[in-house]
């Protein structure tokens, strides 16, 4: 799924009409369907048909697409009111006419014009008798600031927030193409619907707590284009959507090795080597410092172990790699993953250096992840990647990647994409920026943009975590590595989504993260109703429409 700007979304919706003969109105009518079908779906599992849905609509598209909802909420047998932030006489084109049937529906909207009409105490009934506000009243083609009423009922819903608001295509106030998590004066919201596909600010900006669906409205996928070079992650996802075949044997489904540890340092190899079980590898080996292979293979008795000769502080010794015994260490692997626990001590940095040229010096180079330490160890031996003709998967956090490029912390958080992008392209290998929206830029320049995942992330083991289920998921799709990358990242942070359903998020364990990975395999983002989950899980609404 493509990542369009304001313009490429106008862009869209004129060529789906002048192209392919689809009436401006279809596409308004398709969207207010779709964000009905939205409500009315989240309204059923509350269990309370009684609520009383408010509708706030502009005089342009948006409200629209408002007047729509209204209509067909009303019919489905919904208490709905709606409040116009102007006059009726002043809605023109596609707008007016879904305002006409909404009146022929015996639905009439209440004027709000000015600050004046909006003090009024009709209006002020018509507000406090909301259960649900359904926000219509600006959308992509909004440009900021803004002013008069709509900034006065901004004011009132920030007062309100008891009152739960759905946004129909963005917050009103959002500017679509900001990149940044915050939009001064746009309204609050608890759910976003929007169209066709994502635009900047839905997977930059920290539009709502709630979730972020994108319902297809009817414009085919030839008209939808963007030079923004960037897609949405979960769409990697359907390659682990086919079912295994019943003829199916650990084989088929590769061998990870997980190289890695240093006395001290059990946890992260631990947890490493326990996700990319539970990832579906075939088989995984932990290979660690003796004096931790029992603590490694007590977190599941499925992992296999090989014990590796240690330094005298118990880091892994250099000489594991020397001749025989080194190709012994990687053969037969499908992929190899390095640097959770491995420690900073200098032998063991110079061992991850060394196995990074042993894993690519073969016919068939074998496919790498490197985190944490190994990290470390290049960017301070200055070591050259070379990601040519092999894959080579790079997991940083924002420190770790000030340190491969050299800059502050500041400065890799101040530009993500294009320091992502071009440390990506620079060195041809697969690099995975973590954080708010973590980023997978690939070698060809194309980034995705992953929008899963919570602050109960923020905790020490998440990126071990996430090192062993994209080992795992290279090892079953290795030939489709930059999907099998993308799809790992989203599946971590969907985990984490279900994960804190059942734990608050400053409880949640890394590894606890793994106990849900079943239920992120089995969700369909894109439903059969043409809505496709972009950020959080159905019925994230329950508890914010049932008051007390």
């Amino acid at each position: 799924m493509k990542i369009l700007t304001a313009a490429e979304m106008r862009a869209a919706d004129a060529a789906t009409t002048a192209e392919h003969g689809v009436a401006s109105l279809s596409l308004m009518d398709n969207a207010g369907a779709a964000v009905a079908r939205f409500l009315l779906e989240e309204l059923r599992q509350t269990g309370r048909g009684e609520m009383r849905i408010v509708v706030l609509c502009g005089k342009g598209n948006n409200g629209g697409d408002g007047f729509v909802a209204a209509r067909i909420m009303a019919e489905a047998g919904c208490d709905v009111g709606v409040l116009l932030l102007g006059r009726a006489d002043d809605v023109q084109g596609d707008a007016r006419t879904a305002l006409k049937r909404l009146k022929a529906a015996e639905l009439v909207p209440l004027e709000a014009p000015d600050e004046a009409a909006f003090a009024a105490p009709a209006t002020a009934d018509l507000l406090d008798g909301a259960d649900l506000f359904l926000d219509a009243v600006f959308g992509t083609g909004f440009r900021p600031p803004m002013r008069g009423v709509a900034t006065a009922l901004g004011a009132w819903l920030v007062n309100h927030s008891e009152i739960p608001v759905v946004s129909v295509d963005l917050p009103s106030g959002w500017d679509a193409d900001n990149r940044a998590m915050e939009q001064q004066g746009a309204y609050r919201s608890d759910a976003v619907v929007t169209f066709t596909a994502p635009k900047l600010a839905h997977v930059s900006g920290f539009l709502t707590r709630g979730p972020i669906v994108v319902a297809d409205i009817g414009s085919p996928d030839d008209v939808v284009k963007s030079e923004t070079g960037l897609h949405w992650a979960g769409s990697a996802k359907r390659i682990a959507d086919t079912p295994r075949w019943p003829d199916s044997n650990k084989g088929k489904f590769g061998h990870v090795g997980i190289i890695t540890g240093a006395r001290g340092r059990a946890g992260a190899a631990a947890m490493a080597s326990y996700a990319a079980l539970r990832a579906g590898a075939g088989l995984v080996t932990a290979a660690v410092p003796e004096s931790i292979l029992n603590t490694v293979a007590a977190i599941a008795p499925e992992l296999m172990t090989e014990p590796l000769a240690e330094t005298e502080k118990g880091a892994i010794a250099l000489r594991n790699l020397d001749g025989e015994t080194g190709r012994a260490l990687v053969e037969k692997r499908t992929v190899v993953a390095i640097g959770p626990g491995l420690g900073q001590e200098a032998e063991a940095q110079q061992f991850a250096l060394r196995l990074i040229d042993l894993c690519g010096g073969s016919e068939k180079p074998i496919p790498m992840v490197l985190d944490a330490d190994c990290l470390n160890a290049i960017a301070q031996h200055n070591y050259k990647l070379d990601g040519h003709g092999r894959t080579i998967v790079l997991t940083p956090h924002p420190g770790e990647m000030a340190r491969l490029v050299g800059k502050s912390i500041a400065e890799v958080e101040a530009d993500r994409e294009g320091i992502a992008r071009t440390y990506a392209t620079e060195h041809q290998v697969t690099l995975v920026l973590k954080g708010w929206r973590t980023l997978i830029a690939h070698p060809d320049g194309s980034i995705a943009i992953n929008t899963t995942g919570n602050p109960g992330l923020a905790k020490g083991g998440s990126g071990d975590i996430l090192t062993g289920i994209t080992a795992a998921m290279l090892a079953q799709y290795k030939d489709q590595p930059a999907q099998a990358v993308e799809a790992a990242v989203y599946l971590h942070g969907l985990a984490a989504d279900f994960a804190v359903i059942e734990h608050e998020q400053r409880t949640l364990l890394a590894t606890e993260v793994c106990e849900h990975l079943g239920k992120a395999f089995r969700f369909r983002a894109a439903r059969k109703d043409g809505i496709t989950w972009l950020q959080g899980l159905p019925g994230m609404l329950e508890h914010r429409m049932l008051k007390p």
